[in-house]
């Protein structure tokens, strides 16, 4: 099937009207739906909103669902959009945490073999990756053709062969281990951060953890594993120090507090302003480096 140019996306929320304006940059005719007025009214120019999903879906050869990340929600969002789109229209839901097998439940084998999952990185318009999820029904066309799609507006797509949400554990992974260290007293969150930040967070944007392991030998990695992987945290619930943070009322950036404090607007405001400069110098020195 050839990448369609016709794009709904269901929710106008943050992820929605950055999806929306990611489309359209790259040529496509996007319709958002909503059930709310305001959130409609802020999504970018040459994005038409509708507050019926019937509206936004109709034509679409693919549409992104960018609800709230609630199951019954997307459950019956995707039931709604079986019945509005032909079979030849492929729909993702972009959630980081649900599976697509998940959100799925009520949605009949045909119409499961055309829904993937899209994992879109926030911010989608400035982050490369997507991750293109394989739910347990979903169909290798449906994957093809969002691969396709995806690649079409400068995304570096990924296949996912299962209901998995890989960069999600591979970073929560970390996080876990962070806020162990925390909890261990090993180490302040300030010191934490400052070792990830000022070593090997340095080179994973060019060099992964398992091109790392070749270079350095994997019977020197197999070493280092038989030392250090007894000492790594096993928790399977979250962590002490988050837990009671959040019972003091320390929710992060919202609260002013979390593990760091004195978070205000603007110093939230300058350290986004930052990630997206670090973002985009290291996108241009890839492009100019042609890789």
């Amino acid at each position: 099937m050839a990448p369609s140019r016709q794009l709904a996306v269901v929710g106008a929320g943050l992820m929605g009207g950055a999806l929306a304006q990611l489309f359209s940059a790259a040529g496509w005719t996007v319709r958002v739906s909503d059930p709310d007025a305001g959130a409609l009214a802020r999504l970018p120019d040459g994005v038409t909103g509708h507050l019926e999903m019937a509206k936004a879906v109709a034509d679409a050869d693919f549409v992104i669902e960018a609800a709230p990340e609630k199951p019954a929600l997307k459950q019956s969002i995707f039931v709604q959009l079986a019945a509005l789109t032909g079979p030849q229209c492929v729909l993702a839901t972009n959630s980081s945490v649900i599976p697509v097998g998940t959100v799925t439940t009520l949605v009949d084998d045909l119409n499961a073999q055309r829904i993937v999952g899209t994992h879109f990185w926030n911010p989608p318009e400035l982050i490369p990756l997507v991750e293109v999820i394989q739910g347990p029904r979903t169909g290798l066309a449906a994957i093809e053709t969002a691969l396709a799609i995806l690649r079409g507006v400068g995304k570096q797509a990924v296949h996912v062969r299962r209901d998995v949400v890989p960069g999600n554990r591979l970073q929560h992974a970390l996080w876990r281990e962070a806020m162990a260290l925390v909890d261990e007293g090993v180490c302040t969150p300030e010191d934490v951060d400052t070792i990830i930040k000022n070593s090997f967070g340095l080179r994973l944007a060019v060099l992964g953890p398992l091109e790392n392991a070749d270079l350095v030998g994997l019977e020197l990695t197999a070493d280092i594993h038989k030392v250090v992987l007894p000492q790594l945290s096993r928790a399977t619930e979250p962590a002490a120090g988050l837990l009671e943070r959040l019972q003091s009322g320390a929710r992060g950036i919202a609260s002013g507090a979390g593990f760091y404090s004195g978070w205000t607007e603007a110093k939230v405001a300058a350290l986004r302003a930052r990630l997206v400069a670090h973002v985009s110098e290291l996108l241009r020195q890839r492009r100019a480096s042609g890789r």
